[in-house]
Formats: C-alpha cells, structure tokens, sequence
C-alpha cells in the first residue's frame, strides 16, 4: 500500500496567510498542519509516501522532510500544475503507486482518537472504501445516502437537500484501479476531478464500502482561521493534559520501528534547541 498526501490548493480562505504559504505549514499547536495527515500513514504501517503540492511549496516539504530517510520512510513529491481535482492525484501518481493500492489522504484532515478503522481498511484493501462521518451542516460536504440495512447508495457532492448527515472526510483507501478510474473520468462543471465521481464508479460496481466513523473520533477539516484556532486549542489541552504529543512524526518513526534507537539520538541530535528537542529526548530516556 502506497501513501498520497494532497497538499496543494489555493487555500483562500485563509488569506492573507495563504499568500505567503500553503495553509498546510499552518501551526496547529506545536507542529506544522501536514504533520498529522503524515502521522496517520505512518501509523497505518505505509512508509511509500508520495507529497503533492504545487511548485512554490514543494521546496518547503523538501526542508521539512527530505527524502522520509531520517523518519524510516520514503517520501517523494509531484507537481499539481493547477487545483485539478482530488482524482487528479491518482493520474500524477500513477508511476509511484505501481501494481499497489493506494490511501490518499488530503493534507488538511487531522484525525483523533481510536482510528483502528483506518487501518483495518488499508489491511483489507479490496475495491474502494471511504468513511462517513455525522456532521451538524452536511450541505458543505460529500454525503452518503446509506438504505435501511446501513448500504450506502448514492454520494452527492454539496447538496441542497442533503439525504443524512455523514460527510465523507477526505481520507480514502483504494485498490490499484483507482488510476485508470481516475484517468476514465470527466472534469466537472467546475473543471476539476471530482473524487466523488471516482468513488460512484466503485459504488456502480459494488465494490464500494463506506464505513461510519463511531462516537469519541474526532475529524478535523481545517480549511478556515477558525477550524485552525479549534484544532490548536483541541491538541494543547490534550497534550498538557497527558504530556504526549500528538502527530509527532520521528516518536512515530521509533516506537514503529521504522529507526532504530541509535537513528532516533541521531535525529534528536538535528533538532535545535526547544520544548520539541526536549519532549523527544524524554521519550529516548524512557525507552
């Protein structure tokens, strides 16, 4: 199973921020936003990550990141021209995906809590699934309509008259077909990609599963200044309370596996003096 982290767009709901960079180096708390859509792959077990952004950005990922080599994983990154469309990830990731499956995750969703779901679904890995999560305003997202025995039967995209109330959170897991899906399917009245469409083939096909997400996970869509100042606020009480850190990639990368101990003291040995350097070297003392 291969990772995607779509983390291009405009973001101009977040301007003027967003004219200096992407909303994806926003801080959330203590920690750049992409940060957390990475800890999800990386605690899904998938060191194969491919990062899509656009031309100005990608040298930034590249500081941040490098190759994944310090973390244990392999990150490699692509160039989205223009915002084409979630499905558009899956045509400019087509040599990096190969004979494998593919979860994209979208690089503003933060996921909180028991997501055990989410890594049964890249374990079982068979035709496409998505998630459904309940939502107070549904006329802003992609909604699943399920039938009576819990089935999903249509998704639409923004409706005016939404059929329930569980949004589609932009996490999805896909066998390998999603990439001639993707390369089958017709730009939108707004001229992108739409990944429901993608996600109707499979549903046509009935290889579609949508599972909904239970009580006590929290999803978090940051896509405006206050969605942000929540996900900020939620993480800071949450890691002063329990002194753990949330999304902490290279404690990921230790307690993982992906590093040995010697590679982690290495990596902490980078990190210039501050409240992260120190936090990490607890967890190396207590380990």
């Amino acid at each position: 199973m291969k990772g995607i982290i779509l983390a291009g767009g405009a973001g101009s709901r977040l301007y003027p921020v967003s004219k200096v960079y992407s909303k994806q180096l926003t801080l959330i708390y203590d920690k750049p936003l992409i940060y957390y859509p990475l800890s999800i792959l990386m605690l899904s077990n998938i060191r194969e990550i491919l990062i899509i952004s656009n031309e100005e950005t990608i040298p930034l990922y590249q500081k941040l990141f490098d190759d994944g080599s310090d973390f244990g994983v392999r990150i490699e990154y692509a160039l989205q021209t223009a915002p084409n469309g979630i499905a558009e990830s899956f045509i400019l990731g087509e040599k990096f995906i190969g004979n494998d499956g593919a979860t994209l995750i979208l690089g503003d969703n933060i996921f909180y809590g028991n997501i055990d779901f989410i890594y049964r679904a890249i374990q079982k890995n068979e035709g496409a699934t998505i998630f459904g999560y309940r939502v107070n305003d549904p006329e802003r997202y992609g909604i699943v309509e399920f039938d009576e025995n819990g089935k999903a039967v249509s998704i639409e995209e923004k409706p005016k008259n939404p059929r329930s109330n569980f949004a589609v959170p932009g996490l999805y897991v896909y066998d390998n077909e999603v990439v001639s899906i993707a390369k089958n399917i017709k730009p939108s009245a707004r001229g992108e990609l739409e990944i429901t469409d993608v996600n109707n083939v499979y549903l046509k096909k009935g290889m579609l599963n949508v599972e909904k997400i239970g009580r006590g996970v929290a999803w978090l869509d940051t896509g405006t200044p206050e969605s942000l100042l929540q996900a900020s606020n939620f993480f800071g009480v949450i890691e002063d309370r329990q002194g753990l850190k949330v999304a902490c990639i290279e404690e990921i990368a230790f307690h993982k596996g992906f590093i040995s101990k010697d590679d982690f003291k290495k990596l902490i040995s980078k990190i210039p003096n501050s409240l992260y350097k120190t936090y990490l070297e607890k967890v190396l003392k207590e380990n």
